[in-house]
């Protein structure tokens, strides 16, 4: 039996052909496998992140109510500042009022100790300004 250049040409084709066949098939036995992988991936995937968003649905509705919550919160807190404000006010003039008499009642002192006013007439004039004072009222009445 002779074989033709033909008929050898073809043979050795296919058998080129069926090693790459050969050699392909655990290629793609192994790409299967990894695409079987990478689905049961999506499908975890998918789950979780259709958990996730169940999940932030639950807190957006919290936090939107929290929101809700400290909204109201800040008016009733500045409705009771501006109820607090003429308090404030009134306890800063008061502190301007107690550091101004501290002020006087330093100087008088400062002035009595002085050696400008003996005794006597210190008392002498207490009692001159108290008889005066006792004048002018019954004058009044």
């Amino acid at each position: 039996m002779t074989i033709s250049y033909g008929a050898l040409a073809g043979l050795i084709a296919a058998i080129a052909f069926l090693i790459l066949v050969l050699f392909t098939i655990p290629m793609l036995i192994r790409t299967a496998k990894v695409l079987k992988e990478t689905s049961a991936t999506i499908r975890t995937t998918n789950e979780s992140m259709k958990k996730l968003s169940e999940d932030m649905d639950g807190l957006m509705d919290q936090t939107h109510n929290l929101l809700d919550q400290t909204n109201d919160l800040m008016i009733d807190v500045n409705g009771k500042m501006k109820t607090l404000d003429p308090v404030v006010k009134a306890a800063a003039d008061l502190g301007e009022s107690v550091s101004e008499l501290n002020d006087s009642s330093k100087k008088i002192a400062k002035r009595f100790s002085s050696n400008h006013f003996s005794h006597a007439g210190l008392v002498s004039s207490i009692a001159a300004t108290a008889f005066a004072r006792r004048r002018r009222r019954r004058g009044e009445n």
